[in-house]
């Protein structure tokens, strides 16, 4: 069972961890949501900043928690693609240092391989093949997992991720940021069938559409002339905006729209079990949903543990694991890149650096 040391910096969250095949022996995360929440959003200079200042303290955290010295360790893993270039650089620089110190392999890993490995923290999976619903600030994705490393996408939005709308749609309601937390909060005395929400579909160019994608642009644009057409209702009558029902709605479309089109996918495929990942995944409404239409339909599925829902270094380790275990290494001269589909994270681990 190897021992991993595993670094995630890909966007606003600084994290370590030390995890031996798919037990986490110690896990630490340094949060930026309140700074970045004053400008509404991700502000990549400072989150670079403030990885910097995080992740050594970080990384002597989990080592003396789980009492594992780093030249104890079997191999360093950083993730390197997507994300914020910047950010990128402060786990990938620090976690190639120390592998090259000490004299340890490297393993770059893929940050959505992350997320796909992040169930296995939790409960035992049933055999695969299964499919998996991904979805997070910057992904929504249906990919199908044979086993580890052979990953095929049926589905995917062809606009915002699912995360990035629940961002916009929030700040439209003078919400907080980020916005997923904000609106669950906000639905909770909300009634989620007061309003009639559009589920995009992505048309086909040879006509129909595409059965498991997704497109949330469209329901975005509803939800602002929604709006906008009570604000003016309630500047007329002096009534306030009912944000409650404007929130639970919205938040009850898109955990429609996902969950259907993902059951559908994975009973199209002959897939008999679901899986729920990313930072979307915490979203209560989406689980119980899931949980519903899954036992209904005869599907099992599996939820990623709420702790590991969001970015984190443990994922991280599991997948870094997984590579090791095949006997993948990536060469130290390896950068990182702010794009890179899920299909080319075997080239994290050529001879030559993919980047």
């Amino acid at each position: 069972m190897p021992t991993v040391l595993a670094l995630e910096t890909s966007c606003d969250e600084s994290a370590a961890a030390i995890v031996r095949d798919s037990a986490v022996l110690a896990s630490a995360v340094a949060s930026q949501v309140e700074e970045h929440a004053r400008w509404g959003g991700v502000v990549p200079e400072i989150a670079s900043r403030r990885h910097v200042e995080a992740l050594p303290q970080l990384i002597e955290r989990v080592c003396a928690e789980s009492g594992v010295a780093v030249s104890e360790l079997d191999a360093v893993a950083a993730t390197v693609a997507p994300g914020l270039v910047g950010a990128l650089l402060v786990a990938s620089v620090s976690g190639r240092t120390l592998a090259r110190l000490h004299g340890k392999p490297f393993i770059g890993v893929h940050h959505l391989e992350g997320h796909l490995c992040s169930v296995q923290l939790g409960d035992p999976l049933p055999p695969g093949p299964y499919l998996v619903l991904l979805v997070s600030g910057g992904h929504t994705e249906l990919v199908k997992v044979e086993a580890p490393g052979r990953y095929e996408r049926l589905g995917r939005s062809h606009d915002d991720a699912a995360g990035e709308a629940f961002d916009k749609v929030a700040r439209l309601l003078g919400l907080g940021y980020p916005g997923g937390p904000a609106i669950q909060a906000a639905a909770e005395e909300g009634d989620p069938r007061r309003f009639a929400l559009p589920k995009g579909r992505v048309s086909r160019p040879e006509g129909g559409f595409h059965p498991y994608d997704f497109s949330f642009s469209g329901l975005k644009t509803a939800m602002l002339r929604q709006v906008r057409a009570l604000a003016a209702e309630a500047e007329a009558s002096g009534d306030p905006l009912p944000v409650a029902d404007l929130a639970a709605s919205f938040e009850q479309v898109v955990a429609e729209v996902l969950v259907e089109r993902s059951c559908r996918c994975a009973d199209d495929h002959g897939l008999g079990t679901l899986v729920l990942v990313g930072g979307v995944a915490a979203n209560k409404r989406l689980r119980a949903l899931l949980e519903q239409r899954c036992n209904a339909s005869g599907l099992q599925w599996r939820v990623a543990p709420l702790a590991y829902c969001t970015d984190n270094a443990a994922m991280i380790g599991v997948a870094a694991a997984h590579r090791l275990a095949m006997g993948l290494t990536s060469p130290m001269e390896l950068g990182v890149a702010a794009r890179l589909p899920l299909g080319d994270a075997a080239r994290l681990y050529e001879t030559a650096p993919a980047f």
